[in-house]
């Protein structure tokens, strides 16, 4: 569950373009005391994604240029895939949520 995980959320760039964006979602999960962590590595964006869900954990973030330009994030959530994109807000709104009800999802 979310609220179990040591890394709640994993926020990934597809270019290095967007890694200064990232930096800066990381930072805002982060101020909220959700357990997040980057991953700016240069590898393949298909492969952080499986490394992630290997790894077990439940949502990953996904910035590439249209996210950056419109100020949203894609989200994945580990069992059930792509969720779609969202303002980091909304993203921020929905796994409190989960933490604070301490959903089992």
């Amino acid at each position: 569950p979310v609220w179990l995980a040591p890394v709640q959320v994993r926020v990934m760039n597809i270019t290095e373009n967007q890694a200064e964006y990232i930096k800066n979602i990381e930072g805002i999960l982060l101020e909220k005391d959700i357990r997040a962590d980057a991953d700016l590595r240069s590898e393949k964006i298909g492969y952080k994604i499986r490394e992630a869900q290997v790894q077990k954990i439940p949502y990953m973030l996904v910035a590439g240029d249209r996210e950056v330009k419109n100020g949203e994030v894609s989200v994945r959530d580990r069992k059930l895939g792509d969720i779609g994109t969202m303002k980091i807000d909304d993203f921020v709104k929905l796994v409190e949520d989960k933490i604070n009800t301490k959903a089992i999802d």
